[in-house]
C-alpha cells in the first residue's frame, strides 16, 4: 500500500502542511545541533557521505514499504538534481563554521534566505521587488549586521558562512517550488543522497591525495580533513543523523509541495526557536543581546515578506 507522505502531490492541504513544517523544523534543529556537537569527532566530508548513504538506503526501504519502488525516480531529473546541488552547497557553508559558531548564530545566518528569495525573485521569476520588499530586505540586513557585529573584536569572517548558506538555500526553495512540485518526496531525497555522496567522496579523495597544510587543518579541521578515523560513535551518529535528516527534509519538502509558500514561510521561522531551544539543552547557550535583537528583526522581515506575498496573491 502506498504511503501518502511519499506519494506524488495531488493537491494543496494547508493544515497538514503546517503540521509537517513544524515537525520538520523541530527535527532539523535537533540534527543541526547534534552535528555541531559531533564536529570535533568527524569531518564534513565523512559525515555527509555516511549520512547520505544511509539516507539512500532508508529511501529504498521506505519506497519498498510504500509499494512502489519507482517513487525514487524523478519525473524531471534536471530541476531535481539542481535542487540537490543547491542543498549540498548550502550544507557545506552552513556546517563549515559549526565548530566556531553557536547554534543560534548558524540558524540566524541560514534564515536570511527569505531576503535572498526576494532579491532573486526579479531575475529568476521576473517579479518586481517594490517598496515593501525593499524595506524588508533592509530590515533583515540590519538584523544580520547586529548578529554579525562586525565592529566587535570577536568578529570573524566565519560568521558570514551561514548567510552564504542562506543564499543557496533560497535557490533550493525557488527550484523546489518552480520545478519540483509534482515530484515524490522520496525521489527528491534519493537525488539529494546521490549528489551528497558524490560530493563527499570527491572531497575525501581530493583532501586525501592533496592534503592541506597542518595549519589549515588545525584552523578548520571539520572541512579541511577528508577522512578521519571512523569510530563506532561516528558511525552510530551517522545513522541517527540520517534518520533525523530524512524525516525533517521529507516533512519540509512535502509541506512546501502541498501549501503556498507564503503561508508556510512565517512558520518556517520556528526553526530559529527550536535551534535556540536545542542550543540551550545541548550546549547550555541561549542567544542574548544584539544576537537576540538581530534574530527578531530577521524574523519580522521574513514574516512581513510572507504576509505581503500572501496579501498580494489574494488580491490578484
Amino acid at each position: 500500500m502506498q504511503l501518502g507522505l511519499f506519494a506524488r502531490v495531488k493537491g494543496d492541504r494547508p493544515l497538514l502542511a503546517v503540521g509537517l513544517l513544524l515537525v520538520g523544523t523541530f527535527t532539523l534543529g535537533l540534527q543541526d545541533s547534534l552535528m555541531k556537537l559531533m564536529s570535533a569527532d568527524t569531518s564534513f566530508w565523512q559525515i555527509q557521505t555516511l549520512r547520505s548513504a544511509f539516507n539512500m538506503a532508508f529511501v529504498v526501504i521506505l519506497a519498498s514499504i510504500s509499494g512502489e519502488l519507482m517513487l525514487i525516480k524523478p519525473q524531471n531529473a534536471k530541476p531535481v538534481f539542481l535542487r540537490a546541488a543547491f542543498l549540498a552547497v548550502t550544507m557545506f557553508f552552513f556546517f563549515s563554521g559549526a565548530p566556531f559558531l553557536s547554534v543560534a548564530q548558524m540558524a540566524v545566518g541560514l534564515y536570511t534566505y527569505p531576503l535572498f528569495v526576494c532579491l532573486l525573485a526579479g531575475p529568476v521569476l521576473g517579479e518586481k521587488i517594490g517598496v515593501w520588499r525593499t524595506a524588508c530586505i533592509a530590515l533583515g540586513a540590519l538584523g544580520a549586521i547586529l548578529v554579525l557585529a562586525p565592529w566587535k573584536e570577536t568578529f570573524s569572517t566565519v560568521q558570514i558562512l551561514p548567510m552564504v548558506a542562506g543564499f543557496f538555500y533560497a535557490c533550493n526553495i525557488l527550484t523546489l517550488r518552480k520545478g519540483c512540485r509534482s515530484e515524490s518526496t522520496l525521489a527528491l531525497a534519493f537525488a539529494a543522497g546521490i549528489v551528497f555522496v558524490i560530493i563527499g567522496l570527491l572531497g575525501i579523495a581530493v583532501l586525501s591525495l592533496f592534503p592541506l597544510s597542518l595549519d589549515i587543518q588545525s584552523a578548520m579541521p571539520f572541512v579541511a580533513i577528508g577522512w578521519p578515523e571512523l569510530t563506532m560513535l561516528v558511525a552510530g551518529f551517522a545513522v541517527l543523523a540520517s534518520a533525523l535528516n530524512l524525516l525533517g527534509n521529507i516533512c519540509m519538502t512535502r509541506a512546501y509541495q502541498t501549501a503556498d509558500a507564503s503561508l508556510l514561510a512565517p512558520l518556517d521561522f520556528s526553526y530559529l526557536i527550536f535551534a535556540a531551544f536545542w542550543g540551550k539543552v545541548i550546549f547550555d547557550k541561549w542567544p542574548h543581546g544584539l544576537t537576540l535583537v538581530g534574530m527578531c528583526l530577521i524574523i519580522c522581515a521574513g514574516v512581513i515578506i510572507a504576509w505581503r506575498e500572501h496579501t498580494v496573491g489574494v488580491q490578484r
